[in-house]
This record gives C-alpha cells, sequence and structure tokens, in this order.
C-alpha cells in the first residue's frame, strides 16, 4: 500500500456521498443545494499545493459542484458521466498518466469499474457494502465529513511531503 500511495500523482473524487454526505436538497424554487466539508476541501488544497492534482468524476451534473470545483481550482471536472471509464480515460490521455498513479474516492456501485482500475483505490465509510472489497483504503469518516480529508493527509504522509505543506500551520 505504501508504494502504491507514493506513486499518486492525480486523485479522483466522486461529489455526492464522497465530497457531500449524499443528500441533494431543492428548494420550493427548484434550487439545489449540497453540503461540503470546509476540512475536506484544505486536504484538496494541501495535495494541491504538494504537486497532486485533484479531479472530479460525478455521475449528476449539478451548477453546485461547478461552482465548489471552480472555488478549489480544480479544472479536470466531468459530471452527468454514468461510465465513468470514458472521463477516466480521457484525464489519462490529457495528463500522460497511468493507472498506477492514480487514486479515486467512491461510494457506490458505479465507481466500481474506476475503483477495479487505479493504483489506489478508496471509499468513505459509509459506502455501500458492495464497494468495500474492490478498495485499498477505507476512510474512518463518512463521505462528506472528513472522508476525502483522510486520504488527502494519508497521501502527504506517505510521500513524505507532510510536514513541508503543513509546515506554515505550526510555527
Amino acid at each position: 500500500m505504501r508504494e502504491r500511495l507514493r506513486n499518486i500523482r492525480l486523485l479522483l473524487l466522486d461529489v455526492d456521498g464522497v465530497m457531500t454526505d449524499g443528500r441533494i436538497i431543492f428548494d420550493s424554487n427548484g434550487i439545489e443545494s449540497k453540503f461540503f466539508n470546509v476540512k475536506d476541501g484544505h486536504g484538496i488544497k494541501m495535495v494541491q499545493r504538494a504537486g497532486i492534482e485533484v479531479g472530479i468524476i460525478s455521475g449528476r451534473e449539478s451548477q453546485v459542484v461547478t461552482n465548489r470545483a471552480a472555488e478549489l481550482g480544480i479544472s479536470l471536472v466531468y459530471q452527468k458521466s454514468l461510465d465513468k471509464l470514458t472521463p477516466y480515460q480521457a484525464i489519462l490521455t490529457q495528463t500522460g498518466l497511468s493507472d498506477s498513479q492514480v487514486a479515486y474516492m467512491g461510494d457506490d456501485i458505479i465507481d466500481l469499474p474506476l475503483l477495479r482500475r487505479v493504483g489506489v483505490a478508496a471509499a468513505p465509510a459509509d459506502a455501500v457494502p458492495d464497494v468495500l472489497p474492490h478498495v485499498h483504503f477505507v476512510a474512518k469518516n463518512r463521505g462528506g465529513w472528513g472522508a476525502v480529508r483522510e486520504v488527502c493527509d494519508l497521501l502527504l504522509k506517505e510521500q513524505g511531503r507532510w510536514d513541508e505543506i503543513t509546515a506554515r500551520y505550526f510555527r
């Protein structure tokens, strides 16, 4: 597992149930809301500072996701991707990376084709049970409650970048 983590240059994330708690809220005007965890966002920014690119592949399409990705500086954003392997292949072609250099966090069976292919497969604690046998890492936290942050911290620590990236916080 350590060697797998050291090779990662790209972290891809599902949204609903990974970056969020899986709830989709529509108000009476049809306006959609999602809840993102600020700790996950900070983890994403830290791995980006360490040179690990972050991307999103989501089965749904949402302006909320577009806004959150822009806020975090995530340019690899694929939405409405029910076949997640298609955008994944496009990302590999665009970046020149191989499967072993990619980590992916997903929580449901739609994520299985990617989880079975990438170098590091991760899931939040509340992923559907059918996903768990196919991942290398299961977070202690649920989706939307710090699961992404756990993966980010793990990557930084295993790649020996934690002290450098967090030094400004411990001065």
